[in-house]
């Protein structure tokens, strides 16, 4: 054991809890039992199975207000390892159920027996036809697939608002649509062709010319059984007629019996069921879709109306003059959005019966945009539109700003909704469509019936395809609250099937809570067809079961999960998983959702519970150590939750009063702490040098061994050497701004090779170049932003340098007056806003005086319109870094690359490179699996410059890619160097 090895006990929750009626019990506290394990083992490799209590409760929770436990967690990596787990499932008697991004809202993605995951290693897209069509593995991002197809002016037709974590396969099972797709854009009807694998393990592919031929070889019976079926639904006319007239309106409750209608041959009649299917009927392992045109000519407008019944009267006449999209908010909807960032604060005083349409036109052209805003001004006209607030301008516009900040507000219902829901309850995202000119009337009802279960009455949705969505908090701890949850969805049903004749599911597939409803919206003839069709593709009940299918009427009860209070930096969390496409540990260890749904197992469990045990033992590596500190959850996230944040907390945790002492040490002494880190730089480049890398790494290892791994760094063949001790002579009188040079820029040298320039030597001389020079004051050594303390949860030390790099820029900028340049975006971030909670309250005052701007932002926006590029590159690959996300400063980096370069490429896959100062030397693992993506797609051709803004992220980059990367402001400075210089 190292020296220095953390205690787990220090992550203990410390007080004593009772255990909660849905906690992991004992018997599961040494995780997946055996035989299960050995002999899932040996059929897949070691790799492939999840078997420990801490991997199985955090695959037990997914964006649903339920949570069942698996028995085993599977990785598979090809068709081979799916068509054996089937196998093994058949011959065993087990059940499967299938998990991607976990983003379904009613339990789909749970399983109680065999869960499969099938995101990891399911991810990719070819782009085909020109962009006409795309081949799309079930693993991949909705988000990630259109910005494949945004360079050929296309996108998909599904476009739910989880777009930046739900993947394709996901999308396709469940038929979800979103703003714009309604009945015509959804995946039944643009979806070319699928493979998927059967439950028998089966493989079709339905492009395939040979596919019936080959079908009715191995699946006779079934394909006999699907045209049984069909002949009887054909022969039912008034069963046929109401089919057609339940699709005529968006729904997803059930399976897509219209698949007998619209297919032919059993291999179409598949193609058409597994859409929607839930992972019911087998595994999707590819789609091939036909794309849409990428209309990128917006013109948007949130318009007001006196009430519901006035705005919903509108609807129709936008969609009759082209609108794309038309979404509803309702008063309470839009009262409520205030508590979020950037909506309009004298929302709160709204009318109640106020409501509003959020209504977008989108074309490919001038002519095509003219024509829709003069549609869009002809239906205005004649509105009875309201101005109820200040902010309210009620005018169509083509400003991307303004527009975003407009679905900022209709997306805040569940932020709003969801972050200040009471703590210790669970949230319940319903959605239901009504033929749309119901929609007024379906809206007074849902309110109505909202209000006399006591819930908070709020609703918003697709108006224009008649798709209502509304939220549910309740107490599912508490019998009472269960109840009254029951109640409500007693009558919800009733409401909406018998006053409306709507849908029960319109986007969000029918899932554990409306799977006891299905037969009272589509009857018993139609149900029954749905058992039997189930019962012919997979007659053994081997995929998961009681998902659309479930003959228990209370089967929507079972499975509530508690939501035990945690910290309160993640105590809003709702579990919906958007945080985890950005979570650089995603396929290393955990994402921020699951470090969340890990501590309230622990929070459910009785102090000192074999459970708890097993999930503390992991959670140090798991959650703790190989969390990147990065903080582009919160950026992702509904509520913005930091799971970073807690972390580091969690870090903090772990230190014993001498670690901190010592940090606090360094801190205070960092001047040394910086000449000797830059001696140790030389020394280990010298060593390299005779000794080789491998003499290097072999002695770090010993020595994080001997210590303690998250202490001590590894030596990596990429570092670079150490930085000149003297930095570029500069002058204070006449300075536009204050350059301070981030400490680890003083501590490395750039990278080899031309143009054999330094950052601070470049950026010293493109501000002069530009007529606006710089000054860099001579007592920069010895400070720093203060995140090597931040990041480690050292508050003391953290404290110490937050408030001296505070008070040393106060007197460089002469009391903020001059900008303070910061070249490490990590940096900027921190000094311009990580280091207030630990500043006193005088330089909380002072701090409030100073600006602080990133290099990139004062090198594109201040010297670049002055500067003359004399220069050009060919190509250039930039990686925008994940401080450079939380600034907001992406573009300038690629401005800068498009002035070096002739073509500039930001690759689909950019992440955070997990670098994080030190911890890719801490865990190189961290960051060979958070840069995996992003390295395979740069490595797919050559770039004559490799380009990013931070030098720790650079080495990351380089050591992913095997390219020296190096910041845009060098490669400016070639740029612009004068000719023949």
């Amino acid at each position: 054991m190292p020296l220095l090895e953390p205690d787990p006990e220090a992550l203990r929750p410390g007080k004593a809890r009772a255990p909660a009626p849905d906690r992991v019990t004992d018997g599961s506290a040494a995780g997946t039992p055996e035989p299960l394990r050995s002999e899932l083992t040996a059929l897949l490799g070691a790799g492939k199975v999840l078997w420990k209590i801490s991997d199985l409760v955090r695959y037990a929770s997914d964006a649903s207000p339920y949570r069942f436990l698996p028995r085993v967690v599977l990785v598979p990596e090809d068709l081979d390892d799916v068509s054996a787990i089937l196998s093994y499932a058949h011959g065993k008697g087990r059940e499967v159920v299938f998990r991607a991004a976990g983003t379904s809202l009613n339990g789909q993605a749970q399983g109680e027996d065999i869960l499969v995951d099938v995101r990891r290693h399911w991810t990719g897209i070819d782009v085909l036809d020109d962009g006409a069509r795309a081949r799309i593995r079930p693993g991949t991002t909705v988000l990630r697939a259109n910005a494949a197809l945004a360079r050929y002016g296309r996108l998909l037709g599904p476009d739910p608002a989880s777009a930046i974590a739900c993947t394709v396969g996901g999308v396709v099972a469940n038929n979800a649509s979103g703003m714009t797709a309604g009945t015509t854009r959804n995946s039944y009807r643009t979806l070319a062709s699928l493979t998927f694998v059967l439950p028998s393990g089966t493989v079709v592919d339905t492009a395939d010319p040979a596919a019936d031929e080959e079908l009715a070889h191995a699946e006779p019976q079934l394909c006999a059984g699907l045209l049984a079926l069909k002949a009887e639904i054909e022969a039912d006319e008034e069963l046929t007629a109401r089919i057609r007239a339940k699709y005529a309106i968006k729904n997803t409750n059930g399976y897509r019996l219209d698949s007998f209608l619209d297919g032919a041959t059993p291999v179409q009649i598949l193609r058409g069921l597994m859409v929607g299917s839930e992972g019911t009927f087998g595994f999707i392992s590819e789609t091939v879709f036909d794309t849409l045109p990428l209309n990128r000519r917006i013109t948007s407008a949130l318009l007001f109306f006196p009430s519901l019944t006035a705005a919903a009267a509108a609807v129709p006449r936008f969609n009759q003059a082209g609108a794309i999209a038309v979404e509803l908010m309702d008063g309470n909807t839009l009262r409520a959005s205030v508590s979020v960032k950037g909506v309009p604060a004298d929302w709160a005083a709204l009318p109640r019966e106020t409501a509003a349409l959020l209504v977008e036109f989108r074309a490919p052209d001038e002519a095509g945009q003219e024509a829709f805003e003069e549609a869009a001004a002809e239906v205005t006209r004649g509105l009875d539109l309201v101005v109820p607030a200040a902010s309210v301008t009620n005018t169509f516009t083509r400003d991307a700003g303004t527009i975003a900040g407009y679905w900022k507000a209709r997306k805040a219902f569940v932020t709003a909704v969801g972050g200040s829901r009471p703590s210790g309850t669970t949230l319940i995202t319903e959605d239901f469509a009504v033929p749309p000119d119901r929609l007024a009337d379906a809206c007074e009802a849902l309110l109505e019936l909202q209000s006399r279960h006591g819930f908070d009455a709020a609703v918003a949705g697709h108006a224009a395809h008649g798709n209502l969505h509304f939220l549910l908090a309740f107490d599912a701890a508490r019998p009472d609250d269960v109840e009254r949850y029951d109640a409500f969805m007693q009558e919800f049903c009733a409401l909406v099937v018998d006053r409306f004749d709507g849908s029960l599911k319109a986007e969000h597939a029918t899932g554990r809570n409306i799977a006891p409803f299905l037969e009272r919206e589509w009857g018993p003839r139609a149900t029954e067809l749905m058992w039997r069709t189930k019962q012919v593709i997979d007659p053994e009940g081997v995929l998961a079961p009681r998902i659309v299918l479930d003959r228990d009427p209370r089967a929507h009860l079972r499975g509530l999960k508690t939501i035990p209070k945690v910290e309160a930096v993640a105590d809003p969390c709702i579990e919906c998983g958007f945080c985890e496409p950005t979570c650089p540990s995603e396929d290393l260890t955990t994402t921020p959702r699951q470090r969340i749904v890990l501590r309230r197992e622990m929070m459910r469990q009785a102090d000192g519970s074999p459970v708890e045990a097993g999930l503390l033992d992991a959670y140090g590596y798991d959650a703790v150590d190989t969390c990147a500190g990065d903080s582009t959850c919160k950026l992702a996230c509904p509520v913005g939750i930091d799971t970073g944040a807690m972390m580091k907390g969690f870090r903090h945790l772990r230190h014993t009063p001498r670690e901190e002492r010592i940090a606090a040490l360094t801190a205070k002494n960092f001047r040394v702490v910086e000449a000797s880190a830059r001696l140790a730089v030389a020394a280990g480049n010298a060593i390299g040098e005779r000794g080789g890398d491998r003499l290097l790494e072999s002695l770090t290892r010993l020595a994080r061994r001997a210590v303690r791994p998250d202490l001590v760094p590894e030596w990596l063949p990429q570092l670079p050497g150490r930085a000149a001790r003297e930095l570029p002579r500069t002058a204070k009188v006449g300075a536009s701004a204050v350059y301070y040079p981030a400490c680890v820029n003083r501590i490395f040298a750039g990278p080899e090779g031309p143009p054999g320039i330094s950052l601070a030597e470049a950026l010293v001389a493109v501000s002069e170049r530009a007529g606006k020079p710089v000054w860099i004051p001579e007592d920069v050594a010895g400070t720093c932003c203060a995140t090597i303390w931040h990041s480690k949860g050292y508050d003391a030390g953290n404290r110490i340098m937050a408030n001296r790099i505070v008070e040393a820029a106060w007197g460089w900028t002469a009391g903020g007056t001059l900008p303070l340049v910061v070249d490490a975006s990590s940096c900027t971030l921190g000094i311009a806003e990580e280091v207030v909670p630990y500043l006193t309250e005088d330089n909380r005052a002072l701090h409030r005086e100073l600006t602080v701007v990133d290099s990139l932002v004062w090198a594109a926006d201040e010297l670049l319109p002055e500067l003359t590029v004399s220069r050009r590159t060919g190509s250039a690959v930039v990686h925008p870094t994940c401080s450079m996300e939380h600034l907001g400063d992406t573009e300038q980096l690629r401005m800068l690359a498009e002035a070096c370069a002739d073509e500039v490429t930001v690759p689909d896959d950019a992440g955070c490179c997990a670098f994080a100062g030190d911890r890719g030397m801490l865990h190189k693992e961290l960051t060979d699996s958070a840069t995996a993506k992003e390295a395979a797609e740069v490595n797919s051709r050559t770039y004559d410059a490799y380009l990013s803004a931070n030098r720790m992220c650079e080495i990351g980059m380089e050591r992913a890619t095997g390219h020296p990367y190096r910041s845009a402001l060098i490669e400016l400075e070639r740029a612009t160097r004068p000719s023949g210089r």
